[in-house]
């Protein structure tokens, strides 16, 4: 098993060369991932950056999930290049607040730039990781993330840390990556395919314990694209894969999902 560290900087790499790749290159880098491929409708993101709406490294759209009422902070961990903090900050209005968390100085800067050529002021992007959100207790109405969970080799201090900034009675909302059965350990032992949201994912069963653990109540989860070998022959993580029998590979794919996952912190009623 990888050591957490090693994971950390394997993802923190990957994310840094794909936001300086969308620097140079700009919406023609991005965009053609099946996965992340036709997620918002184009009205809803007609005022946002070429860069941040094309450059979606998610596996959902997280700001339908929920209602986002104004006057609203919202915090989304680990927010890329920033779409979904802007999304947010728009529609909680100018007396709400979107934060966007992430640990990649690249991703953060190409985020604050989205931010500034979109003229969105509600929005604030600060460095951190998940496991130590740097935030304080109960201030926080709804978190948000984006197929980024998966990436963490600690998820339960994640849940545990979302549970802490959220006030009570707080929404949890989340598209992320999960199983839906059992992989090779090889693939979960593979650098690349845990910074290629494959490797880290929990299963349903894995996640609902996880989220009960920490506190969370009132969770679901609901399957919003099930993946086939064709979706993922262009993606270099599962390379660890190719020795094994087609119907073998069919078969591992088939079991990662794109998920809505919900949840709510206890009272505030």
């Amino acid at each position: 098993m990888n050591d957490p560290q090693s994971i950390k900087e394997a993802v923190r790499s990957r994310y840094a060369q794909r936001a300086q790749e969308a620097r140079k290159n700009g919406a023609r880098c991005c965009g053609s991932d099946v996965i992340t491929r036709d997620l918002y409708a184009p009205q809803e993101v007609a005022f946002i950056p070429a860069n941040a709406a094309v450059f979606s490294l998610g596996c959902g759209n997280p700001t339908a999930l929920t209602e986002l009422r104004p006057g609203e902070v919202v915090l989304d961990l680990g927010s890329g290049a920033g779409l979904d903090v802007l999304l947010s900050a728009r529609r909680v209005g100018p007396t709400g607040k979107a934060y966007g968390l992430d640990m990649t100085d690249e991703m953060l800067e190409l985020a604050r730039q989205n931010q500034r050529l979109a003229g969105v002021p509600n929005a604030e992007f600060i460095k951190g990781e998940m496991e130590n959100i740097p935030l304080p207790d109960a201030t926080v109405d709804v978190i948000i993330s984006n197929c980024v969970v998966n990436l963490s080799p600690d998820k339960d201090r994640v849940l545990c840390e979302a549970y802490r900034v959220l006030k009570p009675g707080g929404r949890m909302a989340i598209s992320d990556i999960v199983i839906r059965g059992d992989i090779p350990e090889a693939l979960r032992r593979d650098l690349e395919a845990w910074a290629g949201c494959v490797a880290g994912a929990l299963s349903d069963m894995e996640y609902e314990a996880k989220l009960r653990a920490a506190g969370f109540e009132d969770f679901s989860m609901e399957t919003v694209r099930s993946y086939t070998l064709s979706d993922m022959e262009d993606k270099s993580c599962w390379k660890c894969l190719a020795e094994l029998a087609l119907e073998e590979r069919e078969r591992v794919v088939s079991r990662f999902t794109s998920s809505f996952v919900r949840a709510c912190k206890p009272g505030g009623r």
